[in-house]
């Protein structure tokens, strides 16, 4: 038919009826200016949207990769830096009530934007600290310190010290101490992630929301589909810039490079984890620009505009308009609008309880919840705390650990999440098969992970703490001595960290410790003579020697670290395998007037209750492994030097492990709810041709639309189109 009036109107315009001749095409025209516009608009808000995911993406991946960097540089437990970590979801919750309500009446595109400053700005935050705390000081013998007055290293007199060493050092100290009595620098840290948090907010609620308005509808899924597909390459980039900044030294560009003493794999090497953050931010300002110039609302589509059975959201927004336009009628009191909208307020105040209470009835969503919280515990403490356990269990560097994460890890979670969709759609599951597939997954993935309590290494062989001087293990522990015969005539400090490597394979934890009465070169070349300690298991004509740093960890290490890492890989795709079918899981099983409101309490209770303190008792529980805790400057306890490698690896494993198993045992209950369910709603169906609510009502609607399930990770808006 189309075809045909067109040709008419070519017809009629090639004889006598030019005005309808110029109506027509200008209709047209128009028609087709229309089209354009709507779809370079919404092309041009799809990319600046992908790029925002990707920035915001990066940012909080490169948040992980400087866990260990962040401990270090501020002197802090990991219990704190937990608490770093979790402060981003806190910043989120403060306005996601506020952003979802009242984002959608205002001008999303820029609303979008600012959020992109000040995600900015709070990553430029995490950064300044780095420029007003001075110089990163590590503990160093004073002879690898490039100084011209040699030291012996064992100090049988205090008066062996120079005097006017001495004062130096004291006055150094003192006015250090005064530098940094009352500022703790890693605030500023927590406040710019807080920042971060907030910034973010908005980004995905009315993002997608655009989109879905604006799009054409078969064009959507495609649409948000890309926007996380991008979300997805921005941790790999994260983790990626993670590995180059700590290749660098924390002060490049500060100081003199030659003069630095540490390697990257000593444990007091710090990487330059502030750039990454002024790279982060950038990127960030740069992604929010587009959104200043993008209009608050674009052209419907024709088929929107024509079609009789628009989606609910549509709905609401048309009827939404229709009350603006009422509203400016003259005759609307002001009074009588805002008694009508707080009526309206608590009207949905009122049934608040009600909904609440209908959905927690529903046994087979509480179970799911209570399920995704303990996965979410668990995953979420093992993914931030991976790169520490990995660095301190198989002696990496945080360089080549970021950059294995990044490279290896990374990618598999997201073809696990990739691969549950195309395995739903290939073999059309149902909601039954997917809480199958969803426990399934979970099982297999936390059955998988207890084979890497096999793959750990040994405590390293350090003397006092992990084995005694004479070369014998010993139960670990910080107080079985560091002080012995061997360096009983020396004046030392247990307090100091700056290890030392015995030629006899063991490490001191300094060269005091270690009884050494000389030493020859200086930086990173100092090599110590005549340690007392070191030759008690040297045959008398060796010579007691050592060198810097400490030694390195056994020779079967290596090859249990491409172990780990082989399961490891293994196992975050098992896992993540059941991510899409638990989600629709959580879709199909829920009531449809329900499930936004379905949606928002499982993802608060996620952040409240696995997002926040996740991070926290997972670093309380870690410190509980450490055998060496240093000490700052000016006294305190600093960050932790040494772990007890087997405790590490029974905590971290067996924590994530523990809440894990919990899950899977709810799993079980979710399956076992959803087929007592299932049996009831069967009967009634074959009876009366009903359909129920969690049992997928035909054929057709058993299987799950396949543009949705290629999407490789989630929204709340997502349950509009499913």
């Amino acid at each position: 038919m189309e075809i045909s009036s067109k040709e008419n109107t070519q017809f009629f315009s090639n004889n006598t009826i030019l005005p309808v001749d110029r109506s027509s095409f200008k209709s047209e025209s128009s028609a087709s200016k229309e089209k354009q516009s709507c779809c370079g608009g919404i092309k041009i808000f799809l990319g600046a949207l992908s790029f925002v995911y990707f920035a915001k993406a990066l940012s909080g991946s490169y948040l992980k990769s400087t866990i260990t960097q962040i401990e270090r540089r501020f002197d802090i437990p990991s219990s704190l830096v937990g608490v770093i970590d979790g402060s981003f979801e806190i910043g989120n919750l403060l306005i996601i009530v506020l952003v979802s309500y009242f984002g959608a009446k205002l001008h999303r595109p820029r609303i979008i934007g600012a959020g992109c400053l000040i995600m900015s700005a709070g990553t430029f935050l995490i950064a300044m600290p780095q420029f007003f705390m001075g110089r990163y000081r590590y503990e160093r013998y004073p002879s690898a310190m490039n100084l011209s007055v040699s030291i012996s290293p064992c100090l049988q007199e205090k008066s062996q010290t120079p005097l006017s060493a001495l004062e130096k050092s004291q006055a150094k100290l003192s006015a250090e101490c005064e530098k940094e009595a009352g500022s703790s620098m890693w605030i500023y840290v927590l406040l710019g992630n807080l920042l971060r948090g907030i910034g973010e907010t908005p980004i995905q609620p009315l993002g997608i929301t655009y989109i879905d308005d604006y799009a054409i509808e078969e064009n959507a899924a495609l649409y948000i589909g890309c926007v996380q597909t991008l979300a997805i390459i921005g941790p790999i980039f994260g983790f990626l810039l993670g590995s180059l900044c700590a290749k660098l030294y924390v002060d490049i560009g500060f100081v003199d490079l030659d003069s630095v003493t540490i390697t990257q794999k000593d444990v007091q090497w710090v990487g330059a984890w502030w750039l990454g953050y002024l790279i982060a931010g950038v990127i960030s300002v740069l992604a929010g620009i587009p959104f200043w110039f993008l209009p608050k609302h674009l052209p419907k589509p024709e088929s929107r505009k024509d079609s009789s059975t628009s989606s609910e959201q549509s709905k609401f927004i048309i009827q939404d308009n229709k009350e603006q336009h009422r509203s400016y009628q003259p005759q609307v009191k002001i009074a009588e609008m805002a008694k009508g909208k707080l009526l309206e307020l608590l009207s949905r105040l009122l049934n608040f309880l009600p909904s609440l209470k209908n959905l927690f009835g529903n046994p087979v969503y509480s179970l799911y919840l209570c399920t995704s919280i303990l996965h979410f515990n668990s995953l979420i403490g093992m993914v931030t705390y991976k790169p520490k356990y990995i660095e301190q269990q198989y002696g990496q560097t945080s360089s080549k650990t970021n950059f294995v994460i990044g490279l290896i890890n990374i990618p598999a979670v997201a073809f696990g999440i990739f691969s549950g969709g195309l395995i739903m759609k290939k073999f059309r599951i149902n909601v039954l098969g997917a809480a199958k597939l969803s426990l399934g997954s979970s099982f297999f993935g936390y059955l998988l992970m207890l084979s890497l309590f096999a793959m750990g290494c040994e405590n390293s062989n350090v003397a006092g703490l992990t084995m005694s001087y004479h070369g014998t293990k010993q139960k670990a522990g910080y107080e079985q001595g560091l002080f012995s015969e061997c360096n009983s005539g020396c004046v030392c400090s247990q307090n100091d960290w700056d290890p030392i490597c015995g030629e006899n394979g063991i490490t001191y934890v300094s060269a005091c410790l270690a009884g050494c009465q000389a030493s020859n070169g200086s930086g990173k070349n100092t090599v110590f003579f005549n340690c007392s300690c070191v030759g008690i298991l040297e045959s008398p004509s060796r010579s007691s020697s050592a060198v810097m740093g400490p030694c390195q960890k056994g020779n079967e290490c290596p090859k249990m670290f491409l172990y780990f890492l082989v399961i490891s890989v293994i196992t975050s795709y098992t896992l993540s395998v059941g991510g899409t079918p638990g989600y629709i899981l959580l879709l199909r099983c829920t009531k449809p007037h329900l499930k936004s409101f379905a949606l928002g309490i499982y993802t608060l209770a996620i952040r409240v209750l696995a997002g926040i303190p996740a991070p926290v008792y997972f670093g309380v529980a870690i410190d509980t492994t450490c055998l060496k805790w240093g000490s700052k400057r000016c006294g305190g306890r600093g960050a932790c030097k040494l772990y007890d490698s087997s405790a590490l690896r029974y905590v971290y494993l067996g924590l994530t492990l523990v809440l894990g198993t919990m899950s899977v045992f709810f799993s079980i209950a979710v399956l076992w709810a959803l087929r007592r369910r299932s049996a009831p709603q069967d009967e009634t169906l074959s009876a009366n041709g009903e359909r129920g609510t969690c049992v997928t009502k035909s054929r057709k609607d058993h299987f799950v639309n396949s543009d949705h399930l290629i999407q490789t990770m989630y929204w709340p808006e997502k349950e509009t189109r499913l």
